[in-house]
């Protein structure tokens, strides 16, 4: 009698499983409603930063304010771009050279300096553009008699991660450090006041060719420098937010169908 040997069932094949909850569906899923949230913030900065600078542009088209003999330096950031006139002698011997910096490609700096007003008290001025040429010669100590000087008035300026320290025993000033600037004309015994104004230029572009070639410091303009990138930031996260959700609509349609195939037997 011939034993006969029973050959083991044939293997069943299951559907392979595709989950919806892998790290890259998640990931997918995730993205489009952040990029979303962040583009709808920037919307709500960019109301913020149009309102911002439509404040200042109005403050800076009112008329100039006389400043007062004592200023709250508290409040100066509320007048900020607000004009101002002031009457006094430039003090020579505290001048700073900020920079370097660069106007229509030629090399120079801002002559910064403080203003000995008529009532005897001083603020800090940066009257302008000054070339490197002119500011080694300098022509700026020729001016020695009563000026009126029309300005804005500022709170500074940020520095950033690259900006060195300044140096002030070696005359370097990369950047507006307003008290110290302050200290260094002399400060609360010198009657000093730590208020930073830029000096404003209103004239036309061929004067202002003259002032710079003569080594008379050029002004700003009076302008509202406020950045505002928050419309490129608002179009790049929406477009963000619709091309993740696209992938994620394309990759779930994927997975729908791979789940329905069957591999062969």
């Amino acid at each position: 009698m011939e034993s006969t040997t029973a050959s083991p069932p044939p293997p069943q094949y299951k559907t392979r499983q595709y989950s919806f909850f892998s790290p890259t569906m998640v990931l997918l899923g995730i993205m489009p409603i952040f990029t979303f949230a962040l583009g709808t913030w920037q919307v709500e900065r960019l109301k913020w930063k149009v309102n911002l600078i439509d404040e200042l542009q109005e403050k800076l088209s009112r008329e100039p304010l006389v400043l007062p003999r004592r200023i709250n330096t508290t409040a100066v950031a509320d007048f900020t771009y607000r004009k101002v006139l002031m009457r006094g002698k430039w003090d020579h011997a505290h001048a700073i050279l900020l920079g370097p910096r660069v106007y229509e490609g030629e090399n120079g700096y801002h002559l910064v300096e403080p203003l000995v007003r008529t009532d005897g008290t001083t603020v800090i001025v940066d009257r302008g553009f000054i070339s490197k040429e002119h500011a080694e010669k300098k022509t700026y100590l020729q001016e020695n008699d009563e000026v009126e000087v029309l300005g804005m008035l500022r709170t500074g300026h940020k520095r950033n991660y690259f900006t060195p320290d300044n140096h002030p025993e070696q005359g370097k000033w990369y950047w507006v450090d307003i008290d110290t600037m302050a200290q260094y004309a002399g400060g609360e015994p010198a009657g000093v006041q730590p208020v930073y104004i830029e000096e404003v230029f209103e004239g036309h572009g061929g004067e202002a060719t003259w002032r710079v070639a003569h080594g008379i410091p050029l002004g700003r303009s009076p302008t509202v420098d406020v950045r505002n990138s928050h419309a490129s930031y608002v179009v790049t996260w929406y477009s963000l937010s619709v091309f993740t959700t696209v992938m994620f609509i394309r990759l779930v349609l994927k997975q729908r169908r791979q789940r329905g195939i069957r591999l062969p037997r």
